[in-house]
């Protein structure tokens, strides 16, 4: 059914089944003629050996539209990984290259910045996209760049395509695009977004009163997607979190930079499918309930730094404003998944409401105990005003790394 709402602060970009993806497609080639793009793909090890990576190339193979790949390789601390990693994009042709971030190379330019007094000590995927955004700015020829996980199951480079138009086509003016998509295969996915941040953005306005920022988290259909593209301008602009508050904290920062106008979601498809994280009730150190505590820290000091007075008791009243949002969507949840021949587990639903509830109150604690925090990356203009050639140093150890 064609959905042709716009209902929140941001511009959404529907799919309505109407574009033909060759039309897509050849319009991207013609456009990034005068916009240049850069695609990311931050890689583990791990899903550098999946059958998905291994899709996700051979569909890049095709791709006219986009002048550079960086692939950012981490937890990967054995060489036999980088030249494994090297050897299967190698089809990419020469607009690819591998930074391998366990690499000495990379590691001692990670040190220098540390020891200038810039964190980067945290690996991740937030540590890896940074610094693809710093290998890609030392090319100024490079509009805007764009980033996807590496362990989408059904890729096409229609989701690549759908990602990438909104930031080349002269006649829009978007900085920064958010990807959406369904997440559902016989049960519905996606559990972190319906159960956890779309009930505590509920829950916080409930709390605090109508934010602006709370009404742009909430405009977002899918806010911990794992799919964006952003000027080159904003990304050098935008401080990262190290942490699985990524997505949160990147939107954060969009915010803080950029006119609402210029911020747009695609639905890049009708079905996304990648891996599935443990719920990990028993353990909150790792899994969902670890995510679920870095974006709740995150949106805690995002909304601090922004002026939000948190009291002491807050955080147990939040919880139980967030309980009762949460139960009441388990609820819809329940009728939307019978109405549409899905299986639904409303116990194990609860279970994870439960879970994450008590993160609530972890998360609280951890803002109270350190309400600055120190996760978040410096951005790149801070470190090219101390570094000015940074950029092009990344460029030569990965030239470096390559030669062997």
């Amino acid at each position: 059914m064609p959905d042709f709402l716009q209902n929140g602060l941001i511009t959404t970009l529907h799919d309505l089944g109407t574009a033909d993806p060759d039309y897509l497609v050849e319009r991207l080639e013609k456009v990034t003629k005068t916009y240049p793009l850069g695609l990311i793909l931050p890689v583990t090890a791990g899903d550098m050996r999946a059958p998905a990576f291994e899709k996700i190339v051979e569909e890049l193979k095709s791709v006219g539209f986009i002048d550079q790949i960086s692939i950012t390789l981490g937890v990967a601390p054995e060489e036999a990984d980088y030249r494994e990693t090297c050897e299967k994009v190698a089809p990419l042709g020469d607009k690819a290259s591998v930074m391998w971030t366990d690499g000495p190379r990379i590691q001692g330019l990670y040190q220098e910045l540390i020891d200038a007094g810039l964190n980067l000590s945290v690996p991740g995927k937030g540590r890896s996209a940074w610094t693809s955004f710093g290998y890609l700015l030392a090319d100024p020829r490079l509009k805007a760049f764009v980033l996807h996980d590496c362990d989408i199951v059904n890729y096409e480079v229609e989701m690549l395509a759908r990602l990438c138009l909104p930031m080349a086509e002269p006649s829009f003016d978007f900085e920064f695009c958010k990807a959406y998509y369904t997440r559902c295969t016989d049960r519905m996915h996606g559990r972190v977004v319906r159960l956890l941040v779309a009930p505590l953005v509920n829950a916080l306005t409930m709390l605090l009163g109508h934010q602006e920022f709370l009404d742009y988290m909430g405009s977002f259909r899918y806010p911990l997607s794992g799919e964006f593209a952003v000027t080159s301008n904003l990304a050098r602009s935008n401080r990262i979190p190290c942490d699985w508050g990524l997505e949160v904290g990147t939107l954060a920062e969009v915010y803080r930079n950029t006119s609402l106008k210029r911020v747009c979601q695609v639905e890049l498809c009708q079905q996304y499918e990648h891996k599935h994280q443990s719920l990990s009730l028993d353990d909150p150190e790792k899994g969902l309930q670890k995510m679920a505590r870095d974006i709740l820290t995150t949106m805690f000091r995002t909304m601090a730094s922004m002026g939000t007075v948190f009291e002491t008791g807050d955080f147990n009243t939040l919880r139980s404003v967030y309980l009762r949002s949460a139960q009441d969507l388990v609820r819809q949840y329940h009728a939307d998944a019978r109405m549409n021949g899905l299986s639904f587990d409303r116990h194990s639903e609860e279970q994870a409401v439960e879970g994450f509830a008590q993160r609530i109150v972890d998360a609280g604690d951890a803002f109270q105990n350190d309400p600055a925090g120190g996760e978040a990356i410096p951005n790149w203009s801070r470190v090219i005003t101390v570094f000015p050639d940074f950029p092009q140093r990344l460029r030569d150890a990965v030239a470096e790394d390559a030669a062997g």
